[in-house]
């Protein structure tokens, strides 16, 4: 049972929606193949409920955000952390905390400041994030890219994700070129073409567009992009897209037919002896063998394989809904007998089959059910509603982080 949050939603798509103004569906057929400019006029919302410089501002001088969450660079050359970290003082020693005094500095000269993992540490962009993937069916991860006046903060380069560019502040100018390697892999960065894409980003650009607050630009993978903040300081929030694609999908029926030879007693046996395995001809009988039981592996893999070897894979490429953890102890602690409680969004959740019952399988983990559990658990998952379980179940569902209570509204 799919949680009904995941992908494919057609009733939903609020995520989608939000940041094009075809209808899914026609989405769909341009999907990967053209970048799209998308005015602000033909959208429902500006995005400033997602990021403002008041919420930068915030995110890098009052969270105590740390390095990861943070890259500064200017002109394609990224700084070295400790160029702007530094210790939190008395009771907070940790050494790479953001210091706010040598962003100022930083950012007065020039550099843009790149806040990365937005969807981990900033709740509306996690909240948008979490839906757009759900909408998608591939992984989203969100950065955002504050850059000064009149400055660029990235050479012409291809990105191996498909992106979203969010403007939520100020102009930032666009020239997009066509791809030197179409579709690319994440193991075929475009520094390994660094030679094609600067002569690719010489010639006329294929879309030459300013965006202003509430405009977005599609950019698939593989296309050339830079980009030139215009007047004031430019915000824009880039939604990074890590799609499956069909080396995924051979991965799993190459992995899946590797299992199923292993099961065979002829391609476990030895090697002769005084084999030279650096010899092809050595090698040849042998090849001849594997190659037909590996033909014959690959024409048995069905699609019910290849969907649960590629769940195993989704199902940590992002992450359920955010709970609460405190407050979910005291409602159990107030008692579960009677606690309404809601499925957690985005749980991406199955029951699989164990000797003793079944076991749910989500992004929360994996928790064990009697036969008479996992029944009064499947509808409920299914209907995504609130219900009242019996007390022990509601405890352990709580616990696992499949539940979540109901708080009642506040007088």
């Amino acid at each position: 049972m799919t949680d009904p949050d995941e992908a494919g939603a057609p009733q939903r798509c609020a995520g989608l929606r939000r940041i094009t103004d075809l209808d899914p569906q026609d989405f769909a057929t341009s999907w990967g193949r053209e970048p799209r400019h998308v005015p602000a006029a033909a959208l429902p919302a500006p995005f400033a409920d997602l990021l403002d410089t008041r919420a930068v501002d915030e995110l890098l001088s009052l969270h105590g955000l740390r390095a990861p969450f943070l890259r500064v660079a200017r002109e394609g050359r990224t700084l070295a952390d400790g160029e702007f970290t530094r210790g939190g003082g008395v009771g907070a020693g940790v050494g790479d905390q953001l210091d706010d005094t040598a962003l100022l500095r930083l950012f007065a000269e020039g550099h843009t400041l790149v806040l990365q993992g937005l969807h981990r540490t900033h709740p509306p962009v996690l909240a948008f994030a979490q839906d757009l993937a759900a909408d998608l069916g591939h992984p989203v991860q969100v950065n955002a890219y504050v850059t000064p006046p009149q400055s660029r903060g990235f050479a012409a380069h291809y990105d191996v994700h498909d992106v979203f560019v969010l403007q939520t502040g100020g102009d930032k100018h666009w020239r997009l070129h066509r791809p030197v390697q179409p579709h690319p892999l994440r193991d075929q960065p475009w520094q390994d073409h660094r030679q094609a894409v600067d002569e690719g980003a010489k010639g006329e650009p294929h879309l030459d567009v300013t965006l202003q607050p509430g405009d977005v630009l599609y950019i698939p993978r593989g296309w050339l992009h830079s980009a030139t903040a215009l007047g004031g300081v430019s915000t824009h929030l880039t939604v990074g897209v890590h799609v499956w694609h069909r080396g995924h999908v051979a991965d799993a029926v190459l992995d899946t037919a590797r299992r199923a030879l292993a099961d065979l007693p002829a391609q476990r046996t030895s090697l002769r002896p005084g084999v030279d395995v650096a010899d092809p001809t050595d090698l040849a009988d042998d090849l001849a063998a594997v190659r037909a039981a590996l033909l014959d592996a690959i024409a048995m893999v069905d699609e019910s394989a290849v969907a649960a070897h590629l769940a195993a894979r989704a199902r940590p490429a992002q992450r359920p809904a955010p709970i609460s953890p405190v407050a979910s102890t005291q409602a159990l602690h107030d008692g579960p007998e009677g606690l309404p409680v809601v499925p957690r969004g985005h749980l991406r959740a199955t029951l699989e089959p164990a000797a003793d019952g079944s076991v749910l399988v989500s992004r929360a983990g994996r928790l064990p059910l009697d036969p008479t559990e996992a029944a009064e658990v499947g509808a409920w998952l299914a209907s995504g509603e609130v219900a009242v379980l019996a007390p022990d179940l509601t405890r352990r569902l709580v616990v696992a982080g499949v539940a979540v209570p109901v708080q009642p509204p506040s007088a």
